[in-house]
């Protein structure tokens, strides 16, 4: 298969780049920062994007959607990331989407899956407990109570958790931290008394959220998939979700590698624009190849992940972890590039190093990816 968009998918990305560049510029991600602004992305932003269709891209068609593939919301990804708009898409739009289209039943999917392609619903995904991604390290304890589950436990960098309408969390329903067995998902209303959420703001600017489930009772309708069995399904849908994220990392770097050329044409010293220095045109054209072997890696996952979700780890594992040192190299070589102004808060570049760095972390890191492809290798 070509790696590649097709005529569509390049419709669909000319109509993304127009509202997102239209509406949330870097200017957008300064402002509700500065204003301190308590969910952290506009929702009347949002409701714009459920009106083009971009919220339910992932939603299949007979619940309100668009029916699309991963491809598609890897495009939109991409978008997002030249801009570094701050939205639920990732979280919602995506990674929720394909719990609920591959894990729900048909009440779940009714209830949740219209709401997510109308852009009336914000979900997001309760997985880590550490400092590191580490899904399989899930120790937080849901424990049989009544007909459902008590869940007991901490999750931290849970991205839109503070505005969420809805949590999909992994707990350990059987086995031990570690085990691949045992896992369950549950869908949580955020909303409960026993359930402490505290935002944190991140490096970015963007915003995530630390929860504490005290004894927080789910019923069984509540269950995602099946008890006990959640770790293939969980799996599947951190594969998108990283996907989704190395688009936007793909994005990110496009953008500040198109920023730092266009300054190396602008800026002058000894009486000529420095990007005619044979140095800096070797350190942009290394750069420009990466990003190219990138993209290729990148759209190969998102192609594998819609040929066969389950089948898709080792692309995936490539694709994260390309685009993390991709994206790291890209906004490096930005602020290095642009000198002295590149570290003030006054020029946008900084932006763009503090979301790759946030972007590196989230689903697993380089180092995290190279160990989940050493191990696909070995079975």
């Amino acid at each position: 298969m070509a790696l590649v968009l097709n005529e569509e998918q390049s419709m669909l990305r000319d109509s993304a780049r127009g509202l997102i560049s239209d509406k949330a510029p870097v200017a957008h991600l300064r402002k509700l920062r500065d204003a301190k602004d308590a969910t952290g992305f506009s929702r009347d932003l949002w409701k714009t994007f459920a009106e083009m269709g971009f919220s339910g891209l992932l939603v299949p068609e007979e619940f309100g959607g668009s029916g699309l593939g991963c491809v598609e919301a890897g495009v939109v990804m991409e978008e997002i990331g030249r801009t570094l708009m701050p939205s639920p898409f990732l979280l919602t739009g995506v990674v929720a989407a394909t719990a609920l289209a591959r894990g729900g039943n048909a009440a779940q999917k009714s209830e949740h899956l219209t709401k997510i392609a109308k852009g009336d619903l914000i979900a997001s995904l309760a997985v880590d407990e550490g400092a590191k991604h580490r899904p399989l390290k899930t120790a937080m304890q849901a424990v049989r109570s009544g007909n459902g589950f008590k869940l007991k436990g901490t999750k931290a960098f849970v991205v839109d958790g503070h505005a969420s309408d809805l949590l999909i969390v992994a707990a350990r329903t059987a086995g031990e931290s570690g085990d691949r067995e045992g896992l369950t998902l549950f869908l949580v209303n955020p909303k409960s008394r026993s359930i402490e959420i505290e935002r944190t703001a991140m490096v970015d600017a963007h915003n995530a959220a630390r929860i504490v489930f005290n004894d927080a009772e789910v019923t069984a309708d509540g269950v995602l998939g099946e008890v006990d069995q959640g770790g293939a399904l969980l799996e599947g849908i951190l594969n998108v979700g990283r996907a989704a994220v190395a688009s936007e990392m793909v994005g990110v770097s496009e953008e500040a590698f198109m920023r730092t050329v266009t300054y190396l044409k602008e800026r002058k010293q000894f009486g000529k624009p420095i990007g005619e220095f044979q140095a800096l045109q070797h350190r942009a054209a290394h750069l420009y190849t990466e990003i190219e072997i990138t993209k290729a890696a990148v759209m190969k996952a998102l192609q594998a992940l819609d040929s066969d979700v389950d089948k898709a780890g080792a692309a995936v594992a490539v694709a994260k972890a390309k685009a993390g040192s991709t994206a790291t190299l890209a906004v490096q070589e930005a602020v290095q590039m642009h000198g002295g102004v590149g570290m003030t808060d006054a020029f946008d570049i900084g932006f763009f190093m503090k979301r790759a760095r946030v972007c590196q972390e989230l689903f697993g890191d380089a180092a995290y990816h190279a160990d989940q492809l050493a191990r696909l290798k070995n079975y």
